[in-house]
């Protein structure tokens, strides 16, 4: 499996950003699938969840509302809509996706993931 995350790049405060994940051996829907990101000298974090059901989404609370999870099955790409960013956004983002359709509560558990993309750098910044 694997998993090539792109879209990232630098944005003034307020921009947007589509970041996309383009996944080989393993079909997005058939698990879990998320974002989660790693700002320099912090430890990575959750971000959004999107399962098996489109419906099953979830976001962590300091990006709900401006950010969203997408699925396109047909290009087997899970993708992160950004918008009205914020310096605070600024991190290495990075997709993952698990075999498991995922509860809430392990969602955001990086463990419960078996493949990583390389991740893509997102830069907010006047």
């Amino acid at each position: 499996v694997q998993l090539q995350a792109s879209g990232g790049g630098l944005v003034q405060p307020g921009g947007s950003l589509r970041l996309s994940c383009v996944a080989s051996g393993r079909t997005v829907s058939s698990g879990s699938m998320g974002w989660f990101r790693q700002a320099p000298g912090k430890e990575r974090e959750f971000v959004a969840h999107i399962g098996r059901d489109r419906s099953r989404k979830w976001y962590s609370g300091s990006v709900k509302g401006r950010f969203t999870i997408s699925r396109d099955s047909a290009k087997n790409t899970v993708n992160l809509q950004m918008n009205d960013l914020k310096s605070e956004d600024t991190a290495v983002y990075y997709c993952a996706t698990s075999s498991l359709n995922l509860i809430v509560s392990a969602s955001t558990d990086e463990s419960k993931y078996d493949y990583w993309g390389q991740g893509t750098q997102v830069t907010v910044s006047s």
